[in-house]
């Protein structure tokens, strides 16, 4: 009988415990003395975790520093519901450019995989000063690209030296990024904090990034973006877009950002749209920032052209409408502290200034707006705003969401 008994535990409980597995890269043949390659012990540790169906864990242990020559494709789907990688202890890539075609895109590649966790507090160092070097750098890749992972949790890991982004997320709903640094000079190159793009549902928050672009660009096809508490500088502030490239239909809303810090940076919160695009841009909230010598801290630009290349004013154009800044309190290091440069075919519509102080960070000077073709109402705002408004924009009331924000 007790025999009987043992059998049934084993048979109905054993498989499950065995497969509750507790993973470890150096059980895969990792070294972690950041100069032997540990690429192959990574994807082997990665195609065991991938292959465990009760919520495994991959540790790479701290009190080490692991090489990982070229790019890695962390692929699903998997087999367990979730997915858990634990990171305590550095990740580098080689110092010189390795890596010689365009079709990279990523570092280290997440695809596919639902139910994710990637946390803990170590370091990963895409040593990206060899890409930044290069004319262009178009192709360097993300540290980190996360590719229709549901349910994906990044929290914790700070990131350093970008090649390109330094996290990028495409296709993905319900994400929840939180307590990450993302950290790179101010002078490299399309080193982006996080890109999104075609993703829903994010939720980013308590993060620092310090980057040579936008910390955070919303791109096309993302809605209900989430951002509070964010401080952000040096790097180029929040950007939603560019949107409408090459005559591009794209669309982004539902966007809040909240209580979060502008300290150097080259932009605040923009909104940048190509002449000719098309789709829009809306629902998308900006308050309680602070501002710290942040040029440019408020700016829609409908006439997005960073190399001035682009075709005169054309008869298509990104639909803005109902924005709101609110509560922006600080030091603008640009006397144009305020700048809605919208459309004259496609104005902007429902845009609203409420509650800010923003004044030069330089004693003595002054700051004021500029304001074309928009829908415009202000209350409390300095410098105070005055547009040139065309008699053909109608009034749009603001529909978005009241913020927990408190003056």
């Amino acid at each position: 009988m007790a025999l009987l008994v043992i059998a049934f535990f084993i048979l109905n409980f054993g498989f499950g415990i065995g497969n509750c597995q507790s993973l470890n890269v150096i059980n895969f043949g990792a070294v972690g003395d950041g100069r032997t390659d540990d690429l192959l012990a990574f994807s082997k540790a990665w195609t065991a975790l991938c292959a465990a169906t009760n919520n495994p864990t991959l540790e790479i242990p701290s009190a080490k520093t692991f090489l990982l020559s070229s790019k890695i494709d962390f692929s699903g789907p998997c087999k367990s519901k979730s997915i858990h990688i634990k990171v305590l202890g550095n990740i580098i890539a080689p110092k010189s450019n390795t890596w010689t075609k365009c079709d990279n895109g990523c570092w280290l590649c997440f695809s596919n995989v639902a139910g994710l966790t990637v946390d803990g507090t170590g370091q990963i160092d895409g040593n990206g000063a060899a890409w930044w070097n290069k004319t262009p750098n178009e192709c360097a890749p993300a540290v980190i690209s996360f590719e229709n992972c549901n349910n994906l949790n990044f929290h914790g890991i700070t990131s350093l030296n970008s090649p390109g982004n330094h996290v990028s997320v495409n296709r993905c709903e319900e994400v929840d990024i939180s307590h990450i640094q993302l950290i790179a000079p101010k002078d490299s190159p399309n080193t982006d904090g996080i890109d999104i793009s075609s993703s829903t549902a994010l939720r980013i928050s308590d993060c620092f990034f310090g980057t040579g672009d936008d910390c955070i660009a919303i791109n096309g096809g993302s809605s209900h973006i989430n951002i509070t508490r964010l401080t952000c500088g040096p790097g180029h502030g929040i950007s939603v877009g560019s949107l409408g490239k090459n005559g591009k239909n794209e669309t982004v809303e539902w966007v809040q950002v909240e209580n979060s810090i502008f300290n150097g940076t080259q932009n605040g919160a923009r909104i940048k749209t190509w002449v000719g695009g098309a789709g829009f841009a809306r629902d998308i909230s900006f308050v309680g920032v602070q501002l710290i010598n942040a040029e440019n801290p408020i700016i829609i630009d409908q006439h997005y052209c960073p190399h001035q290349t682009c075709q005169p004013e054309a008869k298509t154009a990104v639909k803005i409408s109902n924005v709101r800044f609110s509560g922006f309190k600080g030091t603008s290091a640009t006397e144009v502290a305020i700048k809605l440069d919208c459309s004259s075919i496609v104005p902007c519509t429902g845009i609203t200034l409420s509650n800010n102080m923003i004044t030069s960070s330089t004693p003595g000077k002054k700051v004021k707006a500029e304001c074309h073709n928009a829908h415009v109402s202000s209350n409390l705002t300095t410098p105070s705003v005055t547009c040139l408004t065309p008699n053909h924009i109608s009034v749009i009331t603001p529909k978005l969401k009241e913020s927990t924000y408190e003056q």
